[in-house]
């Protein structure tokens, strides 16, 4: 039985970071001006940490503290969309525990709306699979319905409806590199998409090695046409991917979404965690500072694989 609101004093959810095993933006674009694309995406075990609780009116706090105000923020504005279409006040406070880096490709904000809108489901009583939820997700961004239901998923329309379901792909052992600092942005990336279109590659072949679970295969099939985008935004990206592509153990290796983090598919969990200690000692200024971000990560379908606790120990 699902609880009353008022049984409820807070609900607390991991919203895990994404990459795109496929990422194809096409030149067309729909009626609202958003590019065609196809996207398919798998979770991972990187989390940040989102609370919702009862309050006299909606706030978000980010811990760190965000450089933007909170009406900016894609879980304010999820909280305000299913309010509204609920007829209700969004009488929720927000905290927001940040371990995904910001402008990674990593869906760091979009997890944290989709995490806010399954909580207030759960806080107010409401099914999560009603077409309300799913009409908020959409509203705030294109992979907020993703993360809904994050097993790994074929999305098409603007990358914004999912199109099908694939087994879990779980325990897929990765790298994730980003050079410190501000990353490129997706309207700077799809700018620059848009003077040279980098053509798109055809999402069957990926789609047919996740129906058959061949993680290997699904390895050998990786695609973004944003990867050189966020290449020529950022050289620093195109000294990270080079670098991982030297590294023992790395199977495979792109930039996820617009940048401008680079993940490498590797043999074993031990090669992940090693490529990552390493990128940031390789990446250590004079001061001993890494100007990388790195962890090691595994690829799951499910937030409930990762305990909160393991989640805020680990990022």
């Amino acid at each position: 039985m699902r609880a009353r609101t008022q049984d409820v004093r807070a609900v607390t959810r991991l919203a895990p970071a994404k990459v795109n095993l496929h990422l194809g933006v096409h030149a067309e674009k729909d009626a609202r001006g958003y590019h065609r694309v196809d996207s398919v995406m798998v979770a991972l075990d990187l989390a940040d940490v989102v609370t919702v609780e009862p309050a006299g009116s909606l706030s978000v706090t980010c811990v760190p503290p965000a450089g933007f105000p909170e009406q900016s923020n894609t879980a304010f504005r999820a909280a305000s969309l299913l309010a509204a279409a609920l007829g209700r006040p969004a009488d929720v406070r927000v905290t927001l525990e940040k371990h995904i880096p910001e402008q990674s490709g990593m869906g760091g904000s979009s997890s944290d709306a989709a995490s806010v809108l399954l909580a207030l489901c759960e806080l107010w009583g409401l099914d999560p699979l009603d077409a309300r939820v799913a009409k908020a997700a959409r509203a705030v961004g294109a992979d907020v319905p993703f993360f809904l239901d994050p097993r790994p998923t074929l999305l098409a329309g603007a990358g914004d409806v999912p199109r099908e379901k694939f087994p879990p792909l779980d325990g897929v052992p990765v790298a994730l590199v980003r050079p410190e600092g501000p990353g490129v942005s997706t309207p700077a990336a799809y700018r620059e998409f848009d003077r040279l279109h980098d053509p798109a590659a055809d999402p069957a072949p990926i789609c047919s090695a996740l129906r058959a679970s061949d993680a290997r295969a699904v390895a050998g099939l990786l695609e973004n046409n944003l990867d050189p985008v966020a290449r020529r935004l950022l050289p620093e990206v195109d000294r990270v991917r080079g670098w991982l592509s030297a590294r023992e153990g790395v199977v495979a290796y792109q930039v996820t979404g617009s940048g401008s983090c680079v993940f490498a598919v590797c043999e074993s969990r031990a090669a992940a965690e090693a490529a990552a200690a390493e990128a940031r000692l390789v990446s250590a200024g004079a001061d001993g500072r890494p100007r990388w971000w790195s962890r090691a990560a595994v690829t799951i379908s499910s937030p409930s694989q990762i305990p909160v606790a393991k989640a805020r120990k680990l990022c």
